[in-house]
């Protein structure tokens, strides 16, 4: 049994030698054609569909998706929130209680309604005071008149007195005693008019401090009464009955809502697509209400903690239904762009660090592109900066670089 065993052993190496040493003669002994049999070995070779692997055996494979352009909303999204286009606190200028009934919050508020009344006092009093002072400095006026008009009529009869001695001294029938006395006359005249003129100036002075003095009792008196600047809501109770309001006390706070703003930062990269007047939308986190409006304010000064930039949107609210400090999601239209959708997982550096992707072209030739992220969504990223159609490498793109030669496979996708 062991003799059998080694000669079959044997046998069967000699018979592997033999096809892979003399496999013309073996086939020979077994009647078939070795040059017919390698014929139709090379004819079912070349028969067979070419690969790209068979084609290329040294070439890396990757996957590359056709990406053609699309014109795409660009609108600016950020989150803000909503507030009054006008809020003031209504503060006492004044010191005196309360005498009037509290209007409670929550109340509309028309324009010029009284919000609080305080106790006048005796500011009263002092008014009539001082349009009686008043009154009397305006009788004082045509005293002061009257005795500028007499000093001035001495005046004159000094000067004709002082002529006439003049002409009778040089004539020698006035003394020199004359002559000085008319010189005395004419000075206290003048002296005269001086001190009339000035006493009709005090008495000028005299009215415009009592007006003055009017004014300010009048205005004290107007301040007892505090009012509502603007239409809008009372967002807390007025003053209570009896309380004591010292300058600068609160009396209500009114607030404006119809219309209302939205209220958001732009990001620095984004700050160059909003421009004033555009319009806007917006979805309150509260019940998902969709609102439109304009933009009517961009600032020109960025956060310094957020490098961002404040914007206003105007939004009709006439209903009310919008209230102050809501979450908003606002969404700013701005000039439409071509961009392309690509998978996030496309996206790769260049050795510069540069971000962009990796293309094919028609010889298969890696070339790297820069580009732009315009907007992140759920189906991949739209991005700006390549060509109308562009073959882009979405898989095996780390593997590649620039200027060589790959081996495409294509994938269909749907944007």
């Amino acid at each position: 049994m062991r003799v059998f065993s080694i000669l079959a052993a044997i046998a069967v190496t000699i018979l592997l030698a033999m096809s892979i040493l003399a496999r013309p003669q073996l086939l020979a002994f077994f009647g078939a054609d070795p040059v017919e049999t390698a014929t139709q070995a090379t004819e079912t070779v070349v028969g067979e569909p070419k690969t790209e692997a068979a084609e290329t055996p040294n070439l890396v494979k990757v996957m590359v998706m056709r990406s053609i352009a699309k014109q795409v909303g660009s609108a600016v999204v950020l989150r803000g929130q909503t507030a009054a286009v006008r809020q003031v606190d209504l503060r006492a200028e004044t010191s005196a209680v309360v005498v009037s009934e509290p209007l409670r919050k929550g109340a509309q508020i028309a324009k010029g309604d009284t919000m609080c009344v305080l106790d006048p006092g005796t500011r009263g009093a002092a008014l009539e005071e001082a349009r009686a002072r008043l009154s009397e400095a305006q009788s004082r006026i045509p005293d002061a008149q009257a005795r500028v008009e007499e000093a001035r009529a001495r005046l004159a009869e000094a000067e004709i007195n002082q002529n006439a001695a003049a002409r009778l001294s040089e004539d020698g029938f006035a003394s020199q005693t004359r002559v000085a006395s008319a010189d005395a006359a004419v000075a206290s005249a003048k002296a005269a008019v001086t001190s009339a003129t000035s006493g009709l100036g005090a008495a000028q002075s005299g009215i415009e401090a009592a007006t003055a003095a009017v004014a300010v009792a009048e205005k004290e008196i107007e301040r007892l009464t505090i009012r509502a600047p603007f239409s809008g809501l009372l967002e807390s109770d007025t003053a209570e009955l009896g309380s004591l309001l010292q300058p600068g006390a609160l009396c209500a706070t009114i607030m404006q809502l119809d219309p209302i703003k939205l209220v958001g930062f732009v990001p620095e990269t984004e700050v160059n697509r909003v421009s004033i007047g555009a319009p806007a939308q917006a979805r309150l986190a509260a019940g998902g209400t969709q609102v439109t409006g304009t933009v009517t304010f961009l600032s020109r000064s960025a956060d310094p903690a957020t490098r961002t930039f404040g914007v206003e949107i105007e939004v009709p609210n006439t209903d009310l239904a919008i209230r102050d400090g809501q979450t908003a999601e606002i969404s700013i239209a701005s000039a439409g762009v071509t961009a392309h959708l690509i998978p996030q997982s496309a996206l790769t550096l260049n050795d510069d660090g540069a971000l962009g992707v990796r293309l094919v072209d028609d010889a298969a030739l890696v070339s790297f592109a820069p580009l732009q992220i315009m907007r992140d969504t759920v189906d991949g990223m739209w991005v700006t900066g390549l060509p109308a159609e562009a073959d882009v490498i979405v898989a095996g793109q780390e593997y590649v670089t620039a200027g060589v030669t790959v081996a495409p496979t294509w994938r269909e996708v749907s944007q």
